[in-house]
């Protein structure tokens, strides 16, 4: 069915007066929604991606809601993965049920459901057969939102639905049947490798500034040029960019780690920062993009971690400290940070000596700096050093604390300094002293009056 201007709006208006109560004005929201103009194009896919999927617990789930007669289609990733002839890693559905409908129908059949945060945005999650979770989401507009968050009705409208999604890229629906749907071009845009946003850039930006930061992470999964953005919505972007300080920053490092971590971090990255980005996650007024840029040449072999590509673009610690402020980094991510920024010059001879040294004294957890350790050398590019040092196995130090008890030290300053010591020896014999020949050591020594 096709629209013009004017059978498009009474179309709209019956959906609206039919789903919504108090919406905002009808004007309004029949601007919002024919920002792109939807045709529906439809075909039928039967993979062996697809027919992969159909577990037993995905079975069941397809049985439960024609029992009870809702609609229930794959959404999302799973949707475009199978488009790419991947696997789905998770599958996430939508469905016509509202909520309450999929918590009496769970309810009545004896199915575990598991954490109730997105039942207000429309989202049940419940575990099948104590093997399979499924997040399984009712239809919705947005009816009202602040940048961040939404205010949402629910609808049986899978058009509406797919007309708030933030990608093009995003916005179909497969049915269990194979019959995929698609309002906004999706599936043409996939097989192009272009993410392109349903509608007007600047409007769905403004809907939740995060959807700048979920263009770059999927430009960097489907594009296959580097830095081939389209200027309407890279002027968007650079108007909106300030809304990004509005995100909480577990959300934005949840986006910021998959784009460092994907295709052409190095691109996009000083592509957002050229966008004016950077104060407003965090990062200084000018980042150390000639840095940023060298280490992303270097690492790439090596698959670096989100922190130590992010970290080349810090000068001090300082720096460092502003940004977990912002992103609130785990304390691994922060502490590696601050490691590589104190530690990433190190020198020594032989090289992978001060590695060593740094490993073995370590106040960390052993193994947490043994990986910073490689992060370092991924940093620097340096291939040969970093699969040594990434092979070596940690080797146990014979001496404790409580072996040093029952010779009669006592805890404290001494017994710390006589592990040190003990502990120096050990590496530089190339961890070969044993137990019995580091207690004849200290024996020979003088640490005073310890018992």
């Amino acid at each position: 069915m096709k629209f013009n201007c004017f059978t498009k709006f009474f179309h709209v208006r019956k959906l609206f007066l039919t789903n919504f109560k108090q919406p905002r004005s009808l004007l309004q929201f029949f601007f919002l929604h024919s920002r792109s103009e939807p045709k529906l194009f439809t075909m039928k896919i039967d993979t062996p991606q697809f027919r992969s999927t159909f577990t037993p617990e995905v079975n069941a789930l397809s049985e439960l809601f024609q029992k009870y007669g809702y609609g229930l289609r794959m959404a999302g990733g799973a949707v475009r993965d199978l488009l790419m002839d991947k696997q789905p890693e998770d599958i996430d559905f939508a469905t016509t049920a509202t909520p309450d409908e999929m918590k009496k129908i769970f309810q009545e059949e004896g199915i575990r459901m598991l954490h109730r945060k997105g039942e207000a945005h429309g989202t049940v999650t419940i575990r099948l057969n104590d093997k399979q979770n499924f997040e399984i989401t009712t239809l919705r507009v947005d009816m009202t939102t602040d940048g961040r968050h939404a205010e949402v009705k629910f609808t049986t409208d899978w058009e509406l639905d797919a007309g708030r999604r933030d990608l093009t890229i995003n916005a179909m629906f497969l049915d269990l049947d194979g019959n995929l749907y698609d309002y906004f071009n999706g599936k043409e845009d996939l097989e192009n490798k272009r993410v392109r946003f349903v509608g007007d850039p600047d409007y769905r930006i403004q809907e939740d500034y995060l959807r700048i930061l979920r263009y770059f992470r999927f430009y960097g999964r489907i594009a296959v040029h580097p830095d081939n953005h389209d200027s309407q919505t890279l002027e968007a972007i650079k108007k909106n960019a300030e809304g990004l300080g509005k995100i909480s920053g577990e959300r934005l490092w949840m986006e910021l780690k998959k784009i460092l971590s994907g295709n052409f971090a190095k691109e996009i990255m000083l592509r957002m920062i050229d966008l004016g980005i950077a104060p407003f996650i965090g990062l200084p007024e000018s980042p150390n993009t000639v840095e940023y840029a060298d280490v992303c040449n270097r690492a790439q072999p090596m698959k670096p971690h989100p922190v130590t590509r992010l970290t080349a673009l810090l000068r001090t610690e300082e720096e460092v400290m502003a940004v977990h402020s912002r992103l609130k980094f785990s304390k691994y991510d922060r502490d590696l940070a601050l490691f590589l920024i104190t530690n990433k010059d190190v020198t020594g001879h032989p090289p992978l000596r001060p590695f060593i040294y740094l490993i073995m004294n370590s106040k960390n957890k052993v193994s947490d700096t043994h990986e910073w350790c490689c992060e370092i050398l991924k940093y620097r590019g340096d291939v040969c050093l970093f699969k040594e040092l990434s092979e070596w196995k940690i080797p146990k130090f014979p001496i404790s604390g409580h072996v040093l008890m029952e010779k009669g030290y006592k805890p404290g300053p001494k017994m710390t300094e006589i592990m040190t010591n003990l502990k120096t020896q050990w590496i530089e014999s190339n961890f070969k002293l044993t137990k019995t020949e580091l207690l004849d050591s200290l024996d020979k020594n003088i640490y005073g009056d310890h018992l």
